[in-house]
């Protein structure tokens, strides 16, 4: 499915539910129209993350974790705090607009019983078992 299609089929999903501004729409569609943003704002949901975890469960590149994250976090859909070197990631709280809260509950809901958010639920518990500065210092050595 493109990106394209995919943005439509948000579209038509959350149309029953007013937007603030377009601005805030097409940045919050953008940012649920990959994959891998899909199941980094579900493993949010389960706990707060660094960026080294989020690394560890889609062994994907840190920089490509990290703009991912920073799409999110530019549509409302993920907030941030830093703690040394580390930045972690939440969704965010209850002071966030009805428009992000509704899309969020909407990815869970729709994605609820999917096979892949099922897997990377039950690697995620592996690594939240882990210590995450040897996390860290294992993926700066690769």
């Amino acid at each position: 499915m493109t990106r394209k299609w995919r943005r439509v089929i948000i579209f038509r999903c959350m149309s029953k539910y007013r937007i603030v501004t377009m601005r805030e729409f097409m940045s919050i569609t953008k940012a649920l129209a990959d994959e891998n943003r899909v199941r980094m704002l579900l493993a949010l949901g389960e706990t707060e993350l660094c960026v080294c975890q989020v690394t560890e469960l889609l062994g994907l590149a840190p920089s490509t974790i990290s703009k991912h994250l920073s799409i999110l976090h530019q549509a409302g859909l993920a907030e941030s705090r830093k703690d040394g070197r580390w930045i972690f990631y939440r969704l965010p709280g209850k002071a966030a607009p009805p428009a992000v809260r509704r899309a969020i509950a909407w990815v869970a809901e729709a994605m609820n019983g999917d096979e892949r958010v099922a897997e990377d639920a039950a690697r995620l518990t592996q690594i939240l078992k882990m210590d995450p500065v040897a996390l860290c210092k294992r993926q700066c050595r690769n």
